[in-house]
Parts: C-alpha cells; structure tokens; sequence
C-alpha cells in the first residue's frame, strides 16, 4: 500500500494570495505551496481518494494522473469536496462514500455529475478494494465531520484534518496506536480556533493516541515550513505487507 499527501494546506493554500508573511515569501521564492488537505491510498492497482480538494486537478496531475476508484468524503466544507467536479469528461466518475448527512449536502451540490453514493453509518467498517475503512465522528463545529481509519492486516492508518482536540471517546479508541496518523493543526501554538486544533494540540494528540508516525496537516500560511511532523505536499508512505 502506498499513500500520498497530494495536499497539506487549509482552505486558503500557501502561499495566501496577497499575502507577504515570511511562510508565503517562501513559497513564491521556492516555488513550492501547500494545496488542500487528500490522501491518495494505491493498493493492489486501485485508487481510494480521501476529500476531492478545489486543487484536484493539479494534484492528479502532479503524481501520474491515477485513474480514482473511489472517493472518500470527510465533510461538506468547499475545500474537501469541490474538487469532485474535476472527473467531468475526464474518467467514470468514481463512487462516492459518506456519512448521511454529507452525502445528503455534497450529492445536491452535485447532482449535475451522475454518480453513485453510499451512505456509511460512522463505526461502521466497509471494505474497498482488500482495505478496511472506518469512518468516526470527531468535532468540527457546525457540519457533521468524520475522520477515517484505514486498516489492513496489523497496520492501521488514522486520518482527521479537520476536527477540534475534543474528539469523542469513541473514535480516539479507534485512532488511538494508529501506525500513521494525519492529524488537524491549522495555526501555530499561540493561537485558539475553535473548531481546529493549533500545532500543540496536534504534537499533545498523537502523544496521547500513541502515534507511530504522525504529520500535521491542513496548515495555514502561518504555519513555518520548518515545524517538526508538519506534512508536505507528494509526501510519500509505502508499506509492503499488505
């Protein structure tokens, strides 16, 4: 199994456009950016995308233009799932799975791009393609939001972008001695929103849920490049004995 960060960033990307703080300077100098927060999951040839992000044509194009089996929706916020209308003439539009209320939300956005959804009860497993998903509840004030566990074999990858640190007990059980684990921290540790975690939130979390290996994700532009565990956009993961 092979799993890619095809982005990194928040809703507004880094650099922020307009903006001249030392983190987007950066990025105009260097050339390299944070796109909006996906997984892509390859296994035994299939595509699994977890959130169609605003900049999902760039990112498929980036990594080899993968054919997409299946698209995994976390919320109905813009940046995790308008991307979707990028399979338009592109390839067989790939079926959708969701909670119900974020399919009922993004299908209606969405009704001019036939597709197939399935509604997932959160703590329900379902498989996809020899891996086993788990959507669980975690608290992004005011849409319903679900993170997703992805087990196969022993291995389990834990996987929240957006959520405050009060996660339901249930579903830190299910993240928690996660092997990877891609967890919210949005702002650095001097600042509070409410339905995100800032960078110590985050580096406490994946402490507590004894994390084997863990990166930062859906940063803002004012997080710096150089934080420990913060993730980069085409970061790779592979795990061959699954």
């Amino acid at each position: 199994m092979k799993l890619t960060l095809l982005g990194s960033g928040d809703a507004v990307g880094t650099p922020k456009i307009g903006c001249d703080c030392p983190q987007c300077l950066h990025a105009r100098s260097t050339g390299i950016q944070r796109l909006r927060t996906s997984l892509l999951i390859e296994h035994q040839g299939r595509h699994i995308l977890i959130d169609s992000t605003p900049d999902l044509r760039q990112q498929l194009l980036a990594h080899n233009s993968p054919h997409i089996d299946a698209v995994i929706w976390t919320h109905g916020h813009y940046d995790h799932f308008m991307g979707f209308g990028e399979f338009y003439r592109v390839q067989k539009v790939p079926e959708v799975y969701a909670a119900p209320p974020v399919l009922r939300y993004c299908d209606e956005i969405f009704k001019f791009l036939p597709h197939v959804s399935h509604a997932i009860t959160p703590y329900t497993p379902f498989d996809l393609f020899g891996l086993e998903f788990t959507l669980v509840e975690v608290n992004h004030p005011p849409v319903c939001t679900c993170g997703v566990v992805v087990s196969a074999g022993g291995l389990r990858i834990g996987y929240t972008s957006d959520t405050c640190a009060d996660i339901p007990r249930k579903s830190l059980g299910h993240l928690h001695g996660s092997d990877l684990l891609f967890i919210d921290a949005i702002v650095p540790p001097h600042y509070s929103i409410a339905k995100h975690m800032n960078y110590s939130d985050a580096i406490r979390l994946a402490g507590e849920l004894g994390a084997g290996e863990f990166r930062c994700v859906h940063l803002s532009h004012m997080i710096p490049w150089d934080l420990p565990h913060t993730g980069r956009d085409g970061e790779t993961f592979c795990y061959t004995d699954v």
